[in-house]
């Protein structure tokens, strides 16, 4: 399916795979906390990942990225044992803290990992493989999930440790020990104004995806489907995204990334104002799995952009700064649906709405300059300049 992906790559996903299988715990932190922390320790957690993305990319200048990755992954097992321990407010605080410090630390250094491991149109192929490996792997995530959670969640925070500290230590023995630091040039790092466009996009995108997936199951709920529905859909959607991502991958061909984004992103919303617009649990299920299906033919596609458009000293600079926009969406979009919920009459359709506007921002701002500059920096790599 995925031969041409280095085998390095496909290490580094099978890393990252272990960890996600147990990456759904702090899914659960709101009910950990209870309804009078939960904002706080949302928030906290909120702030604290922004920071720790942004460390990982800071570490790469001076770390390989096969260390970093054990570091983040290790780090992060410390601190859900710590988390799954804290018994007051604020010990849950600082916990949670220490969690988001860690949480991000490992994501610039598998992005910038795979774009030194492949080159053109196998770093596509390796970022889809990641994509589409772990939403797999949520599906089993979520089926673990359904059989600790009777226990407690202080159960799910533990598994969730065990697989970080599984994968960091696969991670130390299996990853390239190769690549060293980048050496950059001196000098203050300010983001291009390309850089600042794309991470413009990619909020929109990342508020239009975190929109639909966090308020869905609320949304059947909330149409009168049976409560047991929205984990089964979810489990039918992690198990559609990579059949649908391969039939995506012959049919698009080589086709720029700023072009398929574009497309795609206006599918999604066209998607998700059906589903605000549904009246019943027929249609948005099948909405839905529209959604999904459309989602997967982006899959990888946003790491390859970033990859192929930065300068190579810089690159662990542009993933962190790019991938900043999901720590920002994170908590902007339930204020976003908040907001729009009294307008809509109804929280579930107000999400539906607010990912369908910001879906559409995205083809607008890949429209710009911006867009046209990576799109020729695609030609000029396909062409070997």
């Amino acid at each position: 399916m995925y031969g041409e992906v280095p085998q390095a790559a496909k290490a580094l996903v099978g890393v990252r795979v272990l960890n996600q299988v147990g990456a759904f715990a702090l899914a659960f932190l709101a009910v950990l906390a209870g309804p009078g922390a939960a904002p706080v320790v949302l928030a906290v957690f909120g702030v604290a990942a922004l920071v720790s993305r942004w460390g990982g990319g800071v570490l790469l200048d001076r770390l390989a990225p096969r260390s970093v990755i054990v570091l983040g992954l290790a780090a992060t097992g410390a601190a859900l044992v710590g988390l799954a321990c804290a018994r007051t407010s604020a010990e849950l605080v600082v916990a949670t803290a220490l969690v988001g410090l860690a949480f991000e630390i490992y994501e610039p250094a598998t992005q910038e990992m795979l774009a030194r491991v492949s080159a053109g149109g196998r770093r596509e192929e390796a970022y889809r493989l990641l994509g589409t490996s772990l939403v797999a792997a949520g599906a089993i995530g979520g089926l673990i999930a359904a059989v600790l959670l009777p226990l407690g969640v202080r159960w799910l925070l533990a598994a969730d440790a065990v697989t970080c500290v599984a994968a960091a230590v696969v991670a130390a023995f299996f990853l390239e020990k190769g690549g060293g630091r980048t050496v950059r040039a001196r000098g203050r790092w300010r983001p291009t104004p390309l850089l600042l466009r794309l991470t413009l996009a990619g909020t929109a995108f990342a508020c239009g995806y975190l929109a639909v997936m966090m308020f869905v199951p609320f949304l059947l709920l909330e149409r009168g489907a049976p409560g047991w529905l929205p984990g089964v859909l979810l489990t039918a959607a992690a198990l559609l995204a990579p059949l649908t991502a391969q039939l995506g991958r012959g049919a698009l061909g080589r086709a720029s990334h700023v072009v398929v984004l574009a497309a795609g992103t206006a599918l999604l919303g066209a998607f998700a104002f059906l589903l605000a617009l549904a009246g019943g649990v027929v249609v948005t299920v099948v909405g839905y799995l529209g959604w999904v299906a459309a989602d997967s033919l982006l899959l990888g596609r946003w790491q390859a952009l970033i990859a192929d458009a930065a300068p190579e000293a810089d690159r662990p600079r542009w993933f962190a700064f790019h991938g900043s926009s999901w720590g920002i969406a994170q908590p902007a979009v339930p204020v976003l649906v908040g907001g729009a919920a009294g307008v809509a009459g109804g929280t579930g359709t107000a999400a539906m709405l607010v990912g369908a506007v910001a879906f559409m921002l995205v083809p607008l701002a890949m429209a710009t300059g911006g867009g046209r500059r990576v799109k020729e920096s695609e030609t000029e790599e396909g062409a070997g300049v």
